[in-house]
């Protein structure tokens, strides 16, 4: 027994052996440094000069949650929710912002528009990432089509995936192991594991990354039953970047991400030997050259994406992308940055037979940074469509700033409208396909502040007023023979509501950040769409090299319909509580622990779903 006891110290021991007595270098203790933000501007300006409230996540963040799906983390920040990410692995994940839908929410990664051109929702399935891969993510709220084109309208979510940074050869290994079990049924069995590598090389202008990564989970059904249901994913990753001058680089990245997941019947809701497999592969190619005062930059992206469902009415879907993003970036002083681009996207897939559309956007976004605290970013973008021909859109977004000492108080105001394009499965798709569909209309008006005091206190509130034109509904047109159709309503739905934000250090070491979301509507709020929401987390830093962190989040009550009765159900609110510990031991070696839903709280997230109970994760990452 002895013996059990003492490997794994003995084993810490060798691993840190080579670092001798050299400082650790990678602390848990976060520096605080001037905040840069891009995603609502494309050029990096300190966040006094933004003009929107940005969420960072940076890689510390992701460090600290360790463990964690990125679904899960993107989960915590205000005015956000993610429903089904505390379901079954494998559990359709839907985003919910401002009231809106996964139809209104664009993903990028590295720079590229990311889609499921086949989907009834066309959006990315964020179960596909893995979080050990990526390096940082920006979260973009309100109407941003301007910048971003088609489905910017209540959010846009930023993503840069890891590169080589640092001269030489490095190995990240991380590993982690953990249970997956209901409120009622705690076995703590581990039947949840992830393992990833991370490989990084570079010498002078070359850099190489190479990943690789799996995820295996066992143990919860996904209806409520007795069946098992499996998941796994598997990703790797390519990324070659070479700098032939300081003024010319190119880098070039392959994705690969295949999902297999079982899933049960919807309808009837029960146990059900059905699987659904998603299988993705993605090629960017990306360059940029630096002139006097700007820069031109070309991003270009082919993605191929195929989902198999293997049930009672079996699908399969192929669909493609090209994706090409041209911008000249220019300078006129150190207050007034430019940019001037051109964005063309063509979506394929195949149904019954091959169908595609197209969109071509020539845009134009400018910043104004004032010497006297006065910031302006607007822009406009033409949208034509292959379908419904031209759409206009714009933004004003001003804000004026205060300095205060070491910080500022910021007041910030904007306008914007934003489109949906319908997708092809709504062009096109076996289920009620309607080729005379228009975009989807949304506008956003927002106002708010944003106080800082030097480095240890912040905190800001935003209220939003959104409203919906055109929003294409699936909708009975026979009810005879109940035929169904896409269309665009008439009625215009509205929906407004305020999020709060505070990020403090109460003492040396000890943070504490939270934030409140509050969403109305007079049309009712969608489906598990919760009225308020909040989050809170306290973090202690010990000694620098130790983290512990106590999450909470609240779930007010929502609206859902069970399918065995045809009618609405009050879900009943609902708090959960997460702990997170991290350790490093030496440089190159740190561990973690992670505890979520201490409390084992029952709850649903889903009606007739399975939720996930109090659950343990325990792993580490050892770097060569």
């Amino acid at each position: 027994m002895k013996n059990y006891l003492l490997w794994p110290t003995a084993v810490t021991v060798l691993l840190c052996a080579n670092v001798g007595a050299q400082q650790v270098q990678d602390s848990t203790k976060t520096v605080q440094l001037d905040e840069v933000v891009v995603s609502d501007s494309r050029f990096q300006l300190k966040r006094e000069n933004s003009g929107k409230t940005i969420i960072t996540i940076s890689q510390q963040e992701l460090k600290q949650n360790q463990g964690r799906s990125v679904a899960e983390i993107i989960n915590t920040k205000s005015g956000i929710e993610i429903n089904g990410t505390r379901s079954f692995a494998g559990q359709n994940l839907s985003t919910y912002v401002r009231g809106g839908n996964n139809r209104q929410v664009l993903v990028i990664i590295d720079g590229i528009q990311v889609s499921d051109p086949s989907g009834t929702s066309a959006e990315y399935d964020l179960r596909l990432l893995n979080t050990d891969q990526i390096e940082s993510i920006e979260i973009l709220k309100g109407a941003a089509s301007t910048l971003y084109g088609n489905s910017a309208a209540t959010a846009v979510i930023n993503i840069t995936t890891k590169k080589a940074s640092k001269e030489g050869l490095a190995l990240d290994v991380i590993s982690s192991m953990g249970t997956n079990q209901t409120e009622a049924d705690q076995n703590y069995n581990l039947s949840d594991f992830s393992n990833t590598l991370n490989l990084t090389a570079k010498q002078g202008k070359l850099s190489v990354l190479a990943s690789g990564g799996h995820q295996y989970t066992d143990g919860l059904s996904a209806a409520i039953g007795t069946e098992s249901d499996e998941f796994s994913r598997i990703d790797g990753n390519v990324k070659l970047g070479y700098r032939f001058s300081d003024r010319f680089e190119i880098n070039a990245s392959a994705f690969y991400n295949k999902l297999n997941s079982d899933y049960d019947n919807g309808f009837p809701i029960e146990d059900a030997d059905f699987h659904f497999t998603s299988e993705q592969s993605r090629f960017g190619l990306s360059s940029s050259y630096g002139y006097e005062n700007g820069s031109i930059n070309v991003n270009t992206a082919f993605n191929q994406i195929d989902r198999v469902f293997e049930s009672t009415f079996p699908a399969s879907y192929d669909s493609q992308s090209y994706i090409v993003d041209v911008f000249n970036k220019y300078t006129f002083s150190e207050n007034i940055h430019t940019i001037v681009g051109l964005n063309y996207i063509d979506n394929q897939t195949l149904f019954s037979e091959e169908y595609d559309s197209n969109t071509v956007d020539p845009y134009l976004n400018a910043v104004y940074v004032g010497n006297q605290g006065i910031n302006v970013n607007a822009g406009l973008r033409l949208n034509n469509h292959s379908n419904y021909g031209s759409n206009f859109i714009y933004n004003i977004n001003p804000s004026y700033r205060f300095d205060i000492n070491d910080g500022y108080l910021k007041f910030m105001g904007s306008y914007a409208t934003s489109y949906i394009a319908p997708n092809l499965s709504q062009l096109y798709g076996p289920f009620g396909a309607n080729p005379d569909l228009n975009p989807e209309e949304d506008s956003t008006l927002e106002g708010g502040f944003e106080f800082k005091v030097s480095d240890v206190f912040i905190i800001n509130a935003i209220y939003f007023n959104r409203t919906e034109d055109n929003r294409i509904a699936y909708v009975t047109i026979d009810p005879n023979t109940f035929e169904s159709q896409y269309r665009n309503s008439a009625d215009t739905a509205h929906f407004d509501g305020v999020e709060v934000g505070l990020d403090t250090e109460l003492a040396e070491g000890l943070t504490f950040d939270t934030n409140y979301t509050y969403t109305n509507t007079k049309e009712g709020l969608a489906l598990r769409v919760p009225k308020s929401k909040i989050n809170a987390t306290l973090g202690y830093v010990i000694k620098e090299d130790t983290f512990v962190g106590l999450s909470y989040q609240y779930v007010s009550d929502r609206t859902d319909t069970d399918f065995a009765t045809f009618s609405d159900v009050t879900l009943d609110s609902f708090s959960l509580a997460n702990l997170q510990l991290r350790h490093q031991f030496c440089a190159n070696l740190k561990a973690f622990l992670a505890v979520d839903n201490i409390l084992n709280e029952e709850y649903t997230e889903v009606v007739s779903f399975t939720t996930k109970g109090r659950n343990v994760r325990l792993g580490f990452k050892l770097s060569l």
